[in-house]
């Protein structure tokens, strides 16, 4: 496979598979005639193994270069303890996956953010859900063709309730806010479920999408005149790299602009101009927070 096909089958994006192949010697690919990467079938099966072990937790320093038994009895030992009674709606979901049921599935998800509510959904039911298939991916009950299933059309559910909830909740009003992810971080569910959030407490919301170079967010909050850039980290990007990423972005963006990290990156910190938000819940009384400040004389 070329990196392109290793990336949509792994889950690991191609900056993740560079870095480790220079700082861990592993994956260790072929080149083809135009010096072009071309990663052997057992080498693209060890990377889903390590996808795997990153989601639950696992720093890859940890696991990089183990042998494929080592890493199969971290995960069996993971999905043991792990593994917690599941939902209704969880249940119902993983059913409609296995069966490959998309239309099943979608509108499954639509009748639960129309039973909750668009926040609790967001705020509750949509993480309980993805970390279920989440979960399941990494015992491999389901095969990467369905969690990218879910994740297609959880964004499309999810995506569809916050275009609703603009147009028929109250006028739009500060603060101004930017979503995305920087250019390693491909997961996007974590974003748009913090996106549907800033949308209920009635905030102006500009998405950028996933993989945005760094330069190109800070452009686009001095375009949009952006009052937060907010974005979301993955346990699958090292703490020092997102750390230096967010440096950068502070030295670029306008300093009137506060930037907000969540997710569930570890090691991440407060620092001034860096605001992190632990948990979704956080993101109603951050808001009412930054208009309470916004509406300070100054």
């Amino acid at each position: 496979m070329n990196i392109a096909a290793v990336e949509r089958d792994s889950g690991l994006p191609k900056d993740t598979l560079r870095v480790w192949e220079r700082r861990y010697g592993f994956p260790a690919p072929l080149r083809d005639q135009h010096d072009e990467r071309l990663y052997p079938p057992e080498q693209v099966a060890t990377l889903r193994l390590l996808r795997r072990l990153v989601d639950v937790g696992y720093r890859p320093g940890k696991v990089v270069g183990l042998p494929d038994a080592d890493l199969t009895r971290l995960l069996e030992r993971v999905s043991g303890s792990a593994q917690q009674p599941l939902g209704a709606e969880a249940r119902e979901v993983l059913a409609l996956l296995g069966a490959s049921d998309a239309i099943g599935l979608r509108e499954a998800l639509g009748a639960m953010v129309l039973r909750v509510g668009l926040g609790d959904f967001a705020a509750n039911v949509g993480p309980g859900l993805a970390q279920a298939v989440g979960a399941a991916w990494s015992r491999g009950e389901l095969e990467i063709h369905q969690e990218h299933l879910f994740t297609e059309q959880f964004t499309n559910v999810l995506r569809g309730s916050i275009h609703m909830a603009q147009w028929a909740g109250a006028p739009r009003s500060r603060p101004r806010v930017l979503f995305g992810t920087f250019p390693q971080e491909p997961h996007a569910l974590g974003l748009l479920m913090a996106e549907a959030m800033f949308t209920l407490e009635g905030c102006l919301g500009i998405s950028l999408g996933v993989q945005t170079p760094i330069t190109e967010i800070a452009a686009a909050a001095r375009a949009h005149q952006a009052d937060i850039l907010a974005l979301s980290f993955s346990a699958m990007i090292p703490p020092s790299q997102a750390t230096a990423g967010l440096d950068e972005l502070r030295a670029l963006a306008p300093a009137t602009a506060e930037i907000w990290a969540g997710g569930a990156c570890p090691g991440l910190r407060d620092k001034p101009g860096l605001k992190i938000v632990r948990g979704l819940s956080e993101i109603a009384p951050a808001v009412r927070a930054w208009r309470a400040r916004a509406a300070e004389p100054a």
